[in-house]
């Protein structure tokens, strides 16, 4: 094979090459991504500015070109707060009226950012295709399919009252299947763009790795819950699946684990805005659990002993990953703190706070359901109040940032 040369990202305003994920491009990005504006009104001059509108924006339109596979976090993290509320061991008055309210703002951003990014590829093509290209940015593709499917849940667990139990299930059903073949295909293709087209440096693996090859966790977790609204003759072979998908994501998540250690161990945690994709590691310790006991539920339909067997795995599985999961999020609280003592600037990784969390308080809650042990449904709650502050925090800086000063929508 000819040797090439590193891949060319063209922007609207400018051109640059996209080597790896180093030191010095994350800081200028992470600089980028924060502008400093003394003046306190911003760069803008049109007449939203004037309304306090996309202030740091030459023109609204200009907002459609840094509209990349990356914002798709904000809907993972925003249906996660609702999705998880249903699995909370403890129900209080009130909390699934807020779990609906949420889910159907993770809705309305599915929507709206599906036809930003649409009006995005019109416009900015070369940009878009340059997301692929990019071996930071091309991971963040994984965040579509999760972020589809997390809507998708909702819907499940939410959407009778507004579609109708069968319109609530069809779209479960719908945004299942797209999610599913999006997270596939990424689980496949970005792996291959990494091995074939990036060029990685030595060192530079980071807790993004892990996005393109959760969302078929996903997948395996949210089919346990279409199992039962799935034809008879088919249900076996749905388990199956999901279980055959936990097994893609699994391998997958322990193939790039000890890299990210031995980055963080070797090479230090870099760029404090990378600090947050830590907390990614979570997602698919936190969503393996919960696939792992949902499946489990669901295994009747595979006969004895399999049935038992997989309700057993739930359990055995479980409970040494959830140990690990909870491990690993005092080691990334610890270093976040240390990070913010100095400076953390806020930046869309910041999402990484809220959805790998979510799956931790599913998987506590699976768990809790199981062993009904008072330890692991106070420990739910207690996740899910740390997950609901998170979001609350991160959903205002990114308005701020992008309705407000617009900086978030500029080029990556």
């Amino acid at each position: 094979m000819a040797a090439q040369g590193p891949p060319r990202y063209r922007g609207p305003h400018r051109e640059r090459t996209v080597v790896a994920m180093t030191s010095s491009e994350l800081s200028t990005a992470a600089a980028r991504e924060c502008p400093v504006d003394t003046t306190g009104h911003g760069t803008g001059r049109h007449r939203l500015s004037r309304a306090g509108l996309l202030r740091d924006l030459d023109r609204p339109g200009d907002l459609f070109s840094g509209i990349g596979p990356n914002w798709y976090s904000s809907i993972m993290g925003t249906g996660i707060v609702g999705v998880a509320a249903a699995t909370l061991p403890v129900q209080v008055p009130g909390l699934h009226t807020f779990a609906v309210g949420i889910w159907l703002l993770a809705s309305f951003l599915l929507v709206t950012l599906t036809a930003a990014w649409a009006v995005h590829w019109v416009r900015h093509t070369g940009t878009a295709l340059g997301h692929a290209r990019n071996p930071v940015m091309a991971q963040f593709w994984g965040a579509v399919a999760m972020g589809v499917m997390t809507v998708g849940a909702g819907a499940v667990k939410f959407g009778g009252p507004f579609l109708g139990a069968t319109g609530a299930i069809g779209a479960g059903w719908t945004l299942w299947g797209i999610g599913t073949v999006l997270g596939l295909v990424t689980a496949a293709w970005i792996p291959y763009m990494m091995i074939v087209h990036h060029r990685i440096e030595q060192g530079s693996a980071f807790g993004g790795w892990l996005m393109p090859v959760v969302p078929p966790m996903v997948s395996a977790a949210n089919g346990a819950l279409l199992v039962p609204h799935t034809p008879a003759g088919w249900q076996a072979s749905m388990v199956v699946a999901c279980y055959a998908m936990f097994g893609i994501s699994l391998f997958a998540t322990l193939a790039i684990l000890p890299q990210v250690w031995n980055r963080l161990v070797v090479h230090g945690t870099g760029p404090a805005a990378t600090v947050p994709t830590m907390w990614i590691v979570l997602g698919p310790l936190g969503q393996s659990v919960t696939a792992a006991n949902l499946l489990g539920d669901q295994a009747g339909v595979l006969g004895e002993p399999y049935a038992t067997g997989a309700h057993v795995f739930g359990i055995f599985y479980g409970v040494p990953t959830w140990g690990f999961a909870m491990i690993w999020l005092v080691i990334a609280a610890a270093v976040t703190v240390r990070t913010a003592r100095q400076r953390l600037p806020f930046a869309l990784t910041w999402w990484s706070f809220t959805f790998p969390v979510g799956t931790c308080v599913t998987g506590t809650s699976a768990l809790a359901a199981h062993l009904h042990l008072p330890l692991l449904a106070v420990t739910a709650t207690a996740l899910y109040v740390m997950l609901v502050v998170a979001w609350a925090v991160v959903s205002v800086r990114t308005a701020h940032g992008s309705l407000v000063r617009g900086y978030l929508f500029a080029p990556a």
